[in-house]
């Protein structure tokens, strides 16, 4: 039998010089519909798949090679004589060489305003049907569905060096490119039925690029994209100077992102470091923002990351390059800025577009555990419109008597001491509810109207947070308010709040032991206010 090729291609990039390339190689070239006129018209002697089947296509190309000659062409193994009397008894021949690529389903549902049904017309059939195929009896088959791939095919099978292990690496390049098509299909048809959790889970990640190192030298790492880019997300990023972000690097800058958004419509700078904030910062201009978080903590944003979510300007870039800062994001920057920081070999700068853009509805929250994964929605509460009130009303207060003679009170959200928080202090303990979400569990953060004074986090009991939160701050706590990302289980925090001069307090409340915080921040006249919202973050 002649030996024979099968191109079906979508993407047609380099196919050409391929299909020459076999005819010279003495294959016989089998082609279909767009690539079929695309290789005739350069010269290339290719015969329709029509004459193979001896079926004529139908559905408007829906069915084409879905046909025993193609399959049985595919399947059918060398090897066994039965296989191939079989063959001889259906006049098929063997197809020997298939290169295939798929309907470009990916870049269709990217289109403003697709539709359903455009959706599912991009979906291929019979390409990777075939693709299967060939890939299933690679022993027999060199199977091709990346045109990165054509140039080496060629040179591997002029040289006959098309061993066992090369055909089998083509194979596995196969079943991982259905496999991902499949999930971009399954996640599409999953976001439109409004399904959170399915049975089985599949995601799909295209490499963006591969890293000297992972969190510590010795381990190999890889950064993976989601195939449909994010509005504001990292992945998106353009980078405009510097060397290639490490694996600390994307992760640390990830966390300053996430908290960044957070304060979407006025100047914010986040400064963070090892994923956590370490000074948070707002005002009228950028340059005001970026003060106010260096003040935050000055000593631990030395070798950290900047989320700016507005145009660096001349006087900010020559208050950033004073230290060594490793990368700093932002919406934008001037051209006077650009030529300050990049006289700085080491930081790198990246733009990011639409920097404080709202998660979608459809992403996840996950957690690589060994042997499992675990799958949240982001936790995207935050007290914001009417929920405001909750900094105003007084808490409903509950006493229930016990067994043994004690008593029991429970509190639910508004303001639970005998003062209400001023305008000032409300002002002050929304923007530092807001890091608190954002910073590691056990964390307190304590700050003023438009900045952090000082974060505790990552701690194993409340105190330690509050303590190391208060020492950070040092006489800036005087003033401050604090927030924690969970309730004080005891009332040592309130009473450490007191000592340190803070005025107010959120938390979530739900202790059983509540009253007795609440009773320290009154005999303290500190404010203190239960907004029932957890923020644990691990």
């Amino acid at each position: 039998m002649k030996k024979r090729a099968l191109i079906s291609v979508s993407d047609k990039t380099g196919v050409i010089e391929f299909a020459q390339g076999l005819e010279k190689l003495g294959y016989e070239i089998v082609s279909t519909g767009g690539t079929l006129k695309a290789l005739l018209d350069a010269g290339v002697k290719a015969i329709s798949i029509t004459d193979v089947t001896g079926f004529r296509e139908c559905l408007d190309g829906r069915v084409k090679t879905l046909h025993p000659a193609v399959h049985a062409g595919l399947l059918a193994r060398r090897d066994l004589p039965e296989h191939m009397a079989q063959l001889k008894e259906m006049n098929y021949n063997t197809i020997d060489v298939v290169a295939v690529n798929l309907y470009p389903f990916k870049a269709t549902i990217q289109k403003p305003g697709v539709t359903l049904e455009e959706a599912i017309e991009n979906i291929d059939i019979g390409g990777p049907t075939m693709l299967r195929s060939a890939a299933k009896n690679y022993n027999d088959v060199l199977v091709v569905c990346e045109p990165a791939d054509y140039k080496e095919v060629l040179e591997r099978i002029e040289k006959k060096t098309d061993d066992k292990t090369y055909r089998l690496s083509l194979s596995y390049k196969v079943y991982r490119h259905t496999a991902a098509y499949d999930s971009l299909i399954s996640s599409y048809m999953q976001k439109l039925l409004g399904i959170e959790y399915p049975e089985h889970i599949t995601f799909a990640y295209d490499k963006a690029q591969e890293l000297r190192y992972g969190e510590n030298p010795q381990q190999t790492a890889v950064f993976y994209k989601e195939p449909l880019p994010r509005a504001g997300a990292l992945t998106s990023a353009k980078q405009l100077w510097g060397k290639e972000l490490s694996y600390n690097n994307i992760n640390d800058a990830n966390g300053a992102l996430e908290l960044l958004k957070e304060y979407a419509g006025t100047p914010a700078v986040v400064a963070c470091k090892h994923a956590n904030p370490c000074g948070v910062g707002t005002g009228k201009t950028v340059h005001e923002a970026y003060l106010k978080a260096y003040e935050s903590d000055p000593v631990s944003v030395f070798g950290g990351i900047l989320a700016i979510n507005g145009t660096v300007d001349k006087a900010t870039a020559e208050e950033i390059n004073k230290i060594f800062i490793e990368i700093v994001m932002a919406s934008d920057y001037t051209k006077d800025a650009l030529e300050v920081l990049e006289s700085k070999k080491n930081i790198r700068l990246l733009q990011i577009d639409d920097i404080t853009a709202p998660r979608a509805e459809d992403a996840y929250d996950m957690k690589k555990v060994y042997g499992g994964l675990l799958v949240q929605k982001y936790d995207q509460t935050l007290i914001e419109n009417e929920d405001m009130k909750v900094f105003s009303k007084k808490a409903e207060v509950k006493t229930e008597a016990l067994a043994n003679g004690k008593t029991k009170t429970t509190y639910g959200t508004g303001v639970v001491t005998k003062r209400k928080p001023t305008k000032e202090e409300i002002e002050a303990l929304m923007f530092n509810w807001k890091v608190v979400k954002h910073t590691k569990s056990n964390a307190i953060v304590i700050g003023k109207v438009g900045r952090t004074t000082g974060i505790g986090m990552g701690q194993t009991n409340r105190i330690w947070a509050a303590q190391q939160a208060i020492e950070h701050a040092g006489e800036e706590a005087k003033g401050s308010v604090l927030a924690s990302d969970a309730f004080f289980p005891f009332d040592d925090v309130a009473k450490a709040a007191a000592a340190a001069g803070i005025t107010a307090i959120i938390q979530p409340g739900g202790s059983i032991r509540d009253d007795d915080s609440v009773k320290a921040c009154d005999e303290a006249g500190i404010a203190m206010v239960f907004v029932g919202d957890r923020h644990f973050k691990h």
